[in-house]
């Protein structure tokens, strides 16, 4: 065989294996960019850090948390569980003697007694929430056994709460008004969860997403 000719075979062979790998490297680093871009825009994993959203949401457990539609304008309805940002008021400082309770509102706002807050912190913290809407922008507001009464209606979907039993945290009789493009946000563990009952309703520009779905553990794969 012509040396010639076996060495342009090779080397055409060695040129169409590198075009190939190379054509695969750059299929994965899009196929990388996308799955980053998709994370970042659209969808984001969220671990539970407490028991607030019991027995729905276990600590520990993740679920997803869908960004797009509520960059797209989508309002939350009540019943929709809700990743966001709280507002300052609502995270508690390490102080003697313990940690500091949330405050209603910065500076405080004066309620009536029995009254759930009615007005967030003014500035949004750096850590996320979740929570579930139970009532939104214009809705009137009172709270009894822990379970939200909005514009005269009780507040109950196809989801579980933790029964009050007499907590004075779920006795909140003092109507309020939720502002214009607010949300009241409460957990299901309802006799221990601190929110909006005591640090206000949210805005509407700190909702991160909407939880979907649970993906971990495996035996609570499922829709929220």
């Amino acid at each position: 065989m012509d040396l010639g000719a076996l060495r342009d075979r090779v080397a055409g062979a060695y040129g169409s294996g590198r075009r190939r790998l190379m054509g695969i490297a750059f299929t994965v680093s899009v196929a990388l960019l996308l799955a980053i871009a998709v994370q970042s825009y659209a969808v984001k994993p969220y671990a539970i850090p407490s028991g607030s959203m019991a027995p729905t949401l276990q600590v520990g457990q993740r679920v997803i948390v869908d960004r797009f539609s509520e960059r797209l304008g989508s309002q939350p309805a009540i019943g929709d569980v809700l990743v966001f940002t709280p507002p300052l008021n609502a995270v508690p400082e390490e102080q003697e003697g313990g940690a500091r309770l949330p405050e209603c509102a910065t500076p405080p706002v004066e309620r009536e007694p029995g009254q759930p807050c009615s007005r967030e912190g003014g500035q949004p913290a750096e850590q996320a929430y979740i929570k579930r809407v139970v009532a939104g922008p214009g809705d009137r507001l009172k709270i009894l056994g822990g379970i939200p009464i909005v514009n005269g209606q009780p507040v109950k979907g196809d989801w579980e709460t933790v029964p009050c039993r007499g907590a004075l945290a779920c006795r909140f009789p003092a109507e309020i008004t939720i502002p214009p493009e607010h949300y009241f946000m409460m957990g299901d563990n309802r006799p221990d969860s601190e929110d909006s009952r005591f640090w206000g309703p949210i805005p509407a520009e700190w909702i991160i997403g909407r939880a979907v779905a649970t993906y971990w553990p495996l035996n609570r794969i499922g829709g929220l």
